[in-house]
């Protein structure tokens, strides 16, 4: 087989493929054996007739027109993978020789992945948030373990928000009662908007024994008696304050593994610090990316970005589908109208494929491989997630075709792992951040035995290797 290829316009080219005809009788040798399944011949099996009596009975035009529906894909196929061929949408197939005998010729016009070239990727410097813990934000998880741990004391002081009144709620519409609405000895925190917004603001400077008396709207989240207004009769029966423990080294020792206050706040510290690293090399690898699509000022072809917009709004419906809800109520539930909801996802889709194409170019620039053992790796990371054999991961991926993008995937990964590590991350007043995230991560300080967040130190590990494995789908998905 022969095949040449012709650059067009807009980013298509002409492949031209030639068959000689002893080749393609091979492939009128296949349809004739197919076509004799289908056909009844006296005195044959099913799939047994010769194909002399075949083509008496059907005539040779029927093997050939067969063959040249079956053969040109596979011809086609071939010849793409011949030429290094990035395709991406279906080709227009033109007989041009062979109909009726002779050699087979075809034209095959395709759309193919354009090829960017990229400069600046290797000093990139993106801003980020500074991810360093103040004593602030220390002492307010010594506060969240506080309120873990607060008594509810009588109180007499007028209620108001942050303080508990028990009561009884009735809640009609005319003379009906509404069972749903309506309970007793209910323990409500005035300012949580728990039932309808009017019973917080009627709580409020209230106390024992009130008698409250209010109309309220539903709100939405009532379903379908959203928009119903109703009557409700509201007995404040106690009220009550939220009091905190003092926070002090027989509290800790008491509510946690540590002996002292300091202690528990050195370990808060440390893991927060960890965590603001870690949220701090995912941020830099957005800002990464962000930069990497800006790079590329080719306006992506409309199949790549009409196939992204289709990946994007499909895994959203079966992320809505798992929480049992549509897209439509998806659109309603944050006031979006299709129109916006659809320049919203193709924009993403356009940053996304430009992305893809700077990261290919970088790949092909630096120059950057998988090899054999690296990709047999990846499919037994594969196989161990999808619970199979390697084996069989392996001979699925060669079946569809797929093994070289998994191995085109892996090289993207390295290229913006390339990028990532030379990058410079700087905060809002261009001051340098260093990310790099302790050597003893995950592991407990010296002479500590554990800690409350013993159990969330062992889950950071693999938190910090997936902050940086470069899977440029997922990343763009996060926004």
């Amino acid at each position: 087989m022969e095949t040449s290829v012709e650059a067009l316009e807009e980013g298509k080219v002409r492949l031209h493929v030639a068959v000689p005809a002893a080749e393609f009788e091979r492939a009128v040798d296949a349809a004739f054996r197919k076509l004799a399944r289908s056909v009844r011949i006296p005195g044959f099996r099913p799939g047994k007739a010769p194909r002399r009596l075949l083509e008496a009975r059907l005539g040779s035009e029927a093997g050939r027109d067969q063959a040249l529906r079956d053969a040109l894909p596979d011809y086609y196929a071939e010849a793409v993978t011949a030429e290094q061929l990035d395709t991406i949408a279906p080709p227009e197939i033109d007989l041009t020789a062979g109909e009726d005998d002779g050699d087979v010729e075809f034209d095959a016009v395709v759309q193919v992945r354009p090829v960017v070239t990229v400069d600046g990727y290797d000093s990139l410097r993106v801003r980020i948030d500074d991810p360093a813990v103040t004593d602030d934000a220390v002492e307010a998880q010594v506060d969240a373990l506080r309120e873990r741990f607060a008594d509810l004391e009588d109180s007499t002081a007028p209620l108001a928000d942050g303080h508990y009144a028990l009561i009884d709620v009735t809640g009609t519409q005319g003379d009906e009662r509404i069972d749903g609405l309506s309970v007793d000895d209910f323990l409500c925190e005035v300012g949580s908007d728990v039932l309808v917004p009017e019973l917080d603001a009627e709580l409020r400077g209230r106390g024992p024994g009130d008698i409250l008396a209010f109309d309220a709207v539903l709100p939405e989240r009532f379903g379908d008696r959203a928009g119903e207004t109703v009557s409700f009769r509201v007995l404040v029966k106690e009220t009550k304050r939220k009091v905190l423990p003092e926070a002090t080294d027989e509290w800790v020792s008491e509510v946690s593994e540590f002996d002292t206050l300091e202690a528990f706040r050195a370990e808060t510290r440390r893991r927060m610090e960890v965590m603001a690293l870690i949220q701090a090399q995912v941020a830099r690898r957005d800002a990464v990316l962000a930069e990497l699509a800006g790079l590329v000022e080719l306006d992506p072809p409309g199949v790549l970005v009409d196939e992204e917009m289709q990946r994007r709004i499909h895994d959203l419906g079966h992320q809505l589908e798992a929480r049992g809800a549509t897209i439509a109520q998806y659109l309603a539930a944050t006031g979006a109208d299709e129109e916006s909801f659809v320049a919203t996802i193709r924009e993403t889709a356009v940053r996304a494929v430009r992305t893809d194409l700077a990261l290919r170019a970088i790949v092909a620039q630096e120059g950057i491989e998988v090899a054999d053992d690296e990709l047999a790796a990846e499919i037994e990371r594969l196989a161990q997630r999808m619970g199979q054999k390697p084996a069989a991961v392996r001979r699925d991926l060669e079946r569809r075709g797929a093994v070289e993008a998994v191995r085109s995937d892996m090289a993207r990964a390295k290229a913006l792992e390339h990028v990532v590590d030379r990058s410079e991350a700087v905060d809002e007043e261009g001051n340098v951040l260093d990310l790099t995230l302790p050597a003893d991560l995950g592991a407990p300080p010296a002479g500590d035995a554990g800690g409350p967040g013993a159990e969330g130190s062992e889950a950071l590990p693999p938190a910090a290797a997936g902050a940086g494995d470069g899977d440029e789908e997922n990343e763009e998905n996060e926004e």
